[in-house]
């Protein structure tokens, strides 16, 4: 399978021009299209906005459009496309993501309605596999450094650039006694540890497979130091750090708990607004690159892109009738002076705010890219499933991975992924 994927996002990125903001569209843009609409996606404020932009596109008009916007998207994606018709129309992926819907083959190939309805998308955002486009790319996004401006100059410190650094904030702000854990990050048991696990893991530069196959390669060295980094940090964090996705994550924030995290770019936005936490708050919170570890060069870190794609088991006219609702809503129309800080658009007219400068810098810095690999789930999946263990203190960082590659193999025989 070859897949094109993330080396793109850059140099589109920085060689988007800059149109003129405005509002989301009132008008019928769906135009004489008819049909449903169903999405299913993420629950943050870009995702709410894309859906609001394509269900004002269509309104007036003979397209139906209703989604379900929710953390727990990944577990409803697949078996709401499996059905026929399918429940939801279109789902709004990440790298990561859209690999189990492209191997259960529930998502259609765009290229008939790109020709028909969309030859004006810009081909930088068209995410190809085996020569077809299976999704239309709209956001950047990557997890970096938020910190608490006035916290760090309390204790003397500068915005960490390593995690040794982060650790050394975090410390001295634990012996100030201003807070008592001021760590925060999505910790939870599964996805959430598992991404945690794979950014501090590129940053140590492991390796996931042996080149050129599936089998994974995580226990050695890189992976045993990226545990014991992952050890220091919740030591510095909420006990309950195993219950905290990204919105348990952001609360934590807003409440004035924590001064430090590694966090996705895509909901920094909600974190400097006047909503939910008081001025000295929001007002000192600032983000900062991807952090290096360990005397490395990479960001622990990786890049990522959100986009759409189109169920293949729905008729024709609500394939249309869906592509062209979100085709509008992932257009400039989206922009306006509320949705242009809330992600880092790939969209003809974005233009960064200071709130994005942490998903720039970590395009910048050179950060690798999820590896968007048909077995990469599943490894993924096995890391969040084990990592919590070693965390826990139930065993040893080395039984911990054996553990890890040993859950993720026997996944990838049952998929056929290993003999």
């Amino acid at each position: 399978m070859t897949i094109f994927a993330m080396r793109f996002v850059a140099s589109a990125l920085l060689s988007s021009s800059i149109l003129g903001i405005s509002a989301f569209s009132a008008a019928a843009d769906c135009g004489d299209v008819a049909g449903r609409v169903s999405i299913v996606g993420n629950d943050f404020p870009a995702i709410h906005s894309v859906v609001k932009a394509a269900t004002a596109a269509c309104e007036g008009g003979k397209v139906t459009v209703k989604s379900n916007l929710t953390a727990d998207h990944q577990k409803i994606n697949l078996p709401g496309m499996q059905g026929n018709p399918a429940e939801y129309t279109a789902a709004i992926v990440a790298t990561s993501s859209i690999v189990p819907l492209m191997n259960a083959d529930v998502i259609r190939p765009l290229d008939d309605l790109i020709a028909k309805y969309g030859q004006d998308i810009p081909k930088r955002q068209l995410i190809t596999a085996n020569g077809k486009v299976i999704a239309v790319a709209f956001m950047a996004n990557a997890q970096h450094l938020v910190y608490r401006d006035d916290v760090l100059k309390k204790v003397g410190m500068e915005p960490p650039k390593t995690y040794e650094q982060f650790l050394e904030a975090a410390e001295k702000i634990r012996a100030a006694g201003i807070m008592k854990n001021p760590v925060g990050g999505a910790y939870a048991t599964g996805y959430n540890l598992g991404l945690e696990f794979i950014n501090i893991y590129n940053g140590m530069g492991g390796e996931f497979f042996k080149d050129g196959t599936a089998t994974a390669s995580i226990k050695g060295e890189q992976g045993v130091k990226t545990l014991e980094l992952m050890k220091k940090l919740t030591g510095y964090m909420n006990p309950d750090f195993l219950t905290h996705d990204s919105n348990a994550t952001a609360a934590e924030w807003e409440a004035g708990n924590v001064a430090l995290m590694n966090f996705w770019g895509s909901r920094t936005g909600v974190l400097v607004d006047k909503v939910g936490s008081a001025p000295e708050v929001y007002e000192n919170t600032k983000v900062g690159a991807p952090m290096t570890v360990a005397g490395g060069k990479t960001p622990a870190s990786a890049l990522w892109w959100d986009g759409w794609t189109v169920a293949r088991n729905i008729s024709d006219a609500d394939a249309a009738a869906t592509f062209v609702a979100l085709k509008n809503g992932t257009s400039s129309k989206l922009l306006n002076e509320t949705t242009m800080g809330q992600a880092v658009w790939m969209i003809e007219g974005y233009k960064p705010a200071a709130v994005n400068q942490g998903v720039m810098q970590t395009m910048a810095s050179g950060a690798r890219p999820y590896p968007m690999l048909p077995y990469m789930g599943l490894l993924h999946a096995a890391i969040g499933e084990n990592v919590a263990r070693y965390l826990s203190g139930k065993t040893d960082a080395q039984t911990a991975l054996s553990d890890i590659e040993a859950t993720y193999s026997a996944a990838a025989k049952e998929k056929g992924f290993l003999k």
